[in-house]
């Protein structure tokens, strides 16, 4: 189950911004800092198993809850972070991972534009992502991301928008 709620929030990180399956080509942006306006907005119950919430003491299971309501409360979440840009890093395909659950295809791969879709199954659990990425110019990027995750009965829907705006020329983080 972390695995899944990982998995969810990996792809709606920052990281998507430089990532895109085999086919990838990196976009065709400036290196160093660049500052990420995310919004994203939940829908829906998370796919969790009858075994898995029975497995839960009761005061887990009162904390799950209480996330799982916090998360898909009716307003959007908004989120600013900073990450720093490297040319390996931006050369490098994150979204190429060895999970076996997981399949992604490159719709798109461009210096200016990237559609990806990815599709995981584990666990009867099911997670359809499909994130667009432009650059619209070299110190300017900008995107959504798409994702349902059906299963147990439930089914949760993240919607996300982003804005990434190039700093400046150093990294001033460690990633």
């Amino acid at each position: 189950m972390r695995k899944l709620i990982l998995g969810m929030v990996i792809c709606l990180s920052v990281e998507l911004l430089w990532a895109a399956g085999s086919k990838y080509q990196p976009l065709n942006i400036k290196t160093g800092l660049w500052e990420t306006t995310s919004v994203t907005k939940t829908s829906g119950r998370l796919p969790i198993s009858p075994d898995m919430l029975a497995q839960m003491t009761p005061e887990q299971r009162a904390r799950f809850e209480a996330a799982m309501n916090q998360m898909t409360s009716q307003q959007p979440k908004t989120r600013i972070t900073r990450t720093g840009v490297t040319k390996d890093r931006l050369e490098k395909d994150p979204f190429n991972n060895d999970e076996k659950s997981c399949t992604e295809t490159v719709l798109n791969s461009t210096g200016s534009k990237i559609d990806v879709h990815e599709l995981c199954t584990e666990e009867n659990t099911k997670i359809d992502i499909t994130v667009h990425i432009e650059a619209v110019n070299s110190e300017s990027v900008k995107g959504t991301v798409q994702s349902n995750a059906s299963g147990s009965g439930n089914t949760m829907k993240v919607n996300g928008t982003f804005t990434s705006k190039w700093i400046g020329a150093i990294c001033k983080d460690k990633d």
